[in-house]
């Protein structure tokens, strides 16, 4: 295996990562208000990924950074034919960040609740734009010769973007209601778990959807891959667990599905990067859009000695906040703001 396949290979694990780890954040953030009843369970919920949220995004700094360094040509094309949608996506994550931090800045139940909103709202915008943009890698945009994007914002919102992008949410938001029901106690925990069990069924139906037209729009056999059909079996169980009241196997079934589901979109992609609609001489690939060899070794050097420090510390990080949250440790602050 030469290093531009493998660094592609690192580009698909760090997106699988990212979906991963913020998708259940961005779940938690699509919920919070579903679960809770009052301030005191706004406040469980949000601080079961209190200490985690920020530390999670950087995975996706990280990928995008691998395409610019590994694939300067892939990061250009893509960067300048999806920039609205990227705006769009990079104000969501901004309004995300600064939707938890200042939520807490002022006693006011308008100003929190302003906040919750914006929060929501991102939390459902931010996986949907990931999803249409990395549906578009694979169905194809206009691009020419000079792999330059020759559309517009419009081109981007084709069918098979859109499932994508809504099969992304669903698997965020039911990856997230699996996350609560874990992370809480009491009531939260069992809103988490009744809010699963109705989303379960509708993110089957869009995973099943997702994977199915990425397997007849890329035209390869009959069957389905082992990547395609690990997505369909993980989220099938996954609602299984969900109703049974598995908590660990739900997370652990959603995690599969979130990874297998990105994993297939890159698969199914190689040796492309990007697919041109205008002609498929025009496709970019991991070689006509790679690095110099003497860059692609410098960069395998940087992320061999950087990468495993990166994820044992987030290891340590998930270990110390392993605990449940409980309303209880928010009812005097609460009570105390209200006074």
């Amino acid at each position: 295996m030469d290093l531009v396949t493998f660094w592609f290979i690192v580009i698909t694990l760090l997106w699988s990562g990212f979906f991963v780890l913020e998708g259940f954040d961005f779940g938690v953030g699509m919920l919070h208000e579903f679960v809770a009843r009052d301030e005191p369970d706004r406040r469980t919920a949000i601080n079961t990924i209190g200490p985690l949220w920020d530390a999670n995004e950087v995975w996706l700094i990280v990928a995008g950074a691998a395409m610019f360094a590994a694939f300067p040509g892939w990061y250009a094309t893509m960067f300048s034919g999806l920039y609205l949608a990227l705006a769009l996506l990079l104000a969501a994550v901004i309004l995300r960040g600064v939707s938890f931090e200042y939520r807490g800045k002022h006693s006011s139940a308008r100003w929190q609740r302003g906040w919750d909103g914006l929060l929501t709202g991102a939390s459902f915008l931010a996986p949907f734009l990931i999803g249409v943009a990395l549906g578009d890698l694979l169905y194809g945009l206009p691009i020419d010769a000079q792999q330059e994007f020759t559309g517009s914002f419009w081109d981007l919102l084709q069918p098979y973007a859109l499932v994508t992008g809504f099969a992304v949410m669903m698997m965020c938001m039911l990856h997230g209601a699996t996350f609560l029901a874990l992370k809480t106690t009491g009531d939260v925990r069992g809103r988490a778990g009744r809010l699963a069990r109705f989303i379960g069924p509708v993110t089957v139906v869009a995973v099943i959807a997702f994977v199915v037209l990425t397997h007849v729009g890329t035209e390869k056999g009959r069957a389905l891959n082992p990547v395609e059909l690990l997505t369909v079996v993980a989220v099938v169980a996954a609602t299984v667990f969900v109703y049974l009241r598995r908590e660990r196997l739900a997370f652990a079934a959603t995690t599969v599905t979130i990874a297998s589901s990105i994993i297939t979109i890159f698969v199914d992609l190689y040796p492309n990067v990007m697919v041109s609609s205008t002609n498929a001489m025009y496709n970019l690939t991991v070689y006509n859009t790679a690095s110099p060899p003497y860059s692609l070794k410098v960069l395998t050097v940087v992320g061999v000695v950087m990468l495993p420090l990166v994820l044992a510390y987030q290891a340590w990080t998930y270990y110390v906040f392993r605990r449940r949250v409980s309303r209880n440790e928010f009812l005097s602050e609460a009570a105390s703001e209200n006074r």
